[in-house]
């Protein structure tokens, strides 16, 4: 079976209905996109899709509506600053399935633009029911995935229709998110390091025991470094995160596999009353990564949302920023910690996919991108019901 993954520039497109999934699942206050990111990802597709004269008809998610219609979870403000970003008139469907949306499909102009409702409104999505996948297929002759955030899910739009199409790629996204993660899972050049954090260790816990099969080192930060210190008896500052049982067991199993595979967990050694690493931690930290060819980095070392609490984490990303090594930051805090340093242009990779790329580092692939490889079986709809989620 051939592994290749078509891209969406290796397909003929002009005058074709293209079904474009999208990640458009943007924070949304008083009727506004908050951060468009997300939007700003998944511009290079769409434009390349226009310029090529297909009918764009998008899909995506927003929020967690549970199945059903919810105005607040409209996609409403998305196709508004969507609209804006390119220039076009971005049409919004009123549902995402039905009579009425497929002929808004076929009556599409070359070149056009047509974003489904919420997908999310109607149970199917999530259940990947294969009524539900036949409706949403139904809409186009060409599927192209560019979400990477979702392809660890089975949904219907996420793997039930790529299942059932008969010619399918991936978007520029995706196809940007496997150049920097298949070589970090398969073959990263080494010395290769992972910087830690975030609030919990069973969080990443599968993502920390992959880790161990191919890093030379790790620096643990964040308040997930409070179970390492419980194992090790440090103290914990007053009024800091305290782990539960769970985490300092999860801790405890990390270090003694990490011992058996001679692979040194650097943690803090000093602190700003738990909420941030001190400044011999950033010395540290920075020290050990001096000589990496790679580094990933998931999870922020301190509460960088405050000021007083941000210093560790922007001291350790000035440190990694000037190394020459391919630099890969994972997890949408993460990011956005990245950015508000100031040094995210001298890093390779800033990645999107928050818990998608966690479970591409645990698996080394995703459902969803699994699905759109070339010679995959192809599933009947009563397979795709046996594989809901």
């Amino acid at each position: 079976m051939s592994t290749s993954i078509k891209s969406v520039r290796d397909l003929s497109l002009a005058g074709k209905s293209v079904f474009l999934r999208l990640d458009f699942n943007v924070p949304i206050e008083g009727g506004k996109v908050t951060d468009d990111s997300r939007i700003v990802e998944a511009l290079p597709t769409i434009k390349y899709c226009l310029e090529k004269s297909a009918r764009v008809v998008i899909g995506s998610h927003l929020g967690r509506p549970d199945g059903k219609k919810d105005q607040k979870f409209s996609m409403e403000p998305v196709a508004v600053h969507l609209s804006e970003l390119l220039a076009v008139d971005v049409m919004l469907a009123d549902d995402c399935v039905g009579e009425g949306i497929e002929l808004l499909v076929k009556s599409q102009k070359n070149g056009t633009v047509l974003l489904l409702e919420n997908l999310r409104f109607h149970e199917g999505e999530e259940k990947n029911d294969p009524d539900f996948v036949m409706k949403l297929g139904g809409l186009c002759e060409i599927y192209v995935n560019d979400a990477f955030g979702t392809a660890h899910r089975k949904h219907a739009s996420t793997y039930g229709v790529a299942a059932l199409a008969q010619t399918k790629a991936m978007g520029f996204l995706i196809e940007k998110e496997l150049k920097f993660l298949e070589p970090l899972v398969k073959n990263p050049a080494k010395p290769f390091y992972a910087v830690l954090g975030g609030s919990k260790v069973t969080d990443k816990i599968k993502t920390v025991e992959a880790l161990l099969r191919s890093v030379n080192g790790i620096c643990i930060g964040g308040a997930m470094a409070h179970a390492f210190w419980a194992v090790t008896n440090t103290p914990i500052p007053d009024g800091a995160k305290k782990p539960k049982p769970e985490d300092i067991e999860a801790a405890r199993g990390i270090l003694r596999e990490a011992k058996k595979r001679e692979i040194p967990i650097h943690v803090p050694s000093d602190t700003n009353l738990g909420f941030d690493i001190g400044p011999k931690t950033v010395e540290d930290f920075s020290k050990f990564l001096s000589n990496a060819k790679t580094i990933f980095w998931n999870g922020p070392l301190g509460w960088f949302e405050k000021p007083e609490y941000a210093v560790g984490t922007f001291g350790v990303a000035k440190a990694i920023s000037e190394l020459s090594a391919v630099k890969i930051v994972g997890g949408g805090d993460t990011v956005s910690a990245i950015k508000q340093s100031g040094y995210a242009e001298k890093f390779d990779h800033l990645s999107t996919g928050g818990g998608a790329v966690l479970e591409f580092i645990e698996n080394g692939s995703l459902p969803g991108i699994d699905i759109l490889r070339q010679g995959y079986k192809r599933e009947t709809t009563q397979a795709i019901t046996r594989e809901r989620i």
